[in-house]
């Protein structure tokens, strides 16, 4: 009996204590605040309001010329991209960005010297260079082949459709 009375003791006890443990809340984790916190937020909080549709960037990308095709890649709210391709390599990325959710982008042209076509202009890194059209849509032309050089970036700025651009509202 003395046998029965220890297994019964220990069957209640482990009971008891998986009671109480499964009932217990649980503490909360160093990143559940966090968690809590980014999913209050609205998504797409960094893309201001009133900034341009993807969409309306398009038409003012250069057209796909001498051997060039031009590949729409993204299109979002503030944001346009094309990949550059020549001979089915890509070569270049063209964008155009509404950088009235960045006023930090525009405000890095402020002490610009170069210009391209009139604006104010800067490079990059060794890849990349943009202009200021308006003082709000930055337009940008990145590398991606060793052999599209900084002119050719140049180059591809000045047969976007600026004028347009700089018009847009």
């Amino acid at each position: 009996m003395n046998f029965k009375i220890r297994k019964i003791f220990a069957v209640v006890l482990l009971s008891v204590l998986l009671l109480t443990t499964a009932c217990t809340p649980k503490q909360p984790g160093r990143f559940d605040q966090v968690q809590q916190e980014s999913s209050r937020q609205k998504s797409g909080q960094a893309v201001a309001k009133s900034a341009t549709q993807g969409g309306e960037f398009n038409k003012f990308f250069p057209p796909a010329e001498d051997g060039y095709q031009r590949v729409f890649t993204q299109e979002k709210k503030g944001f346009a991209e094309a990949k550059l391709k020549k001979d089915g390599k890509e070569v270049a990325m063209l964008a155009i960005s509404d950088t009235k959710s960045t006023p930090a982008t525009a405000a890095s042209y402020a002490n610009s010297t170069k210009k391209i076509a009139g604006y104010p202009a800067r490079e990059i890194g060794n890849t990349q260079t943009a202009i200021l059209v308006n003082n709000r849509y930055q337009v940008k032309v990145l590398s991606r082949s060793p052999s599209f050089t900084a002119s050719d970036r140049e180059a591809w700025i000045k047969k976007f459709n600026l004028d347009g651009l700089a018009q847009l509202k």
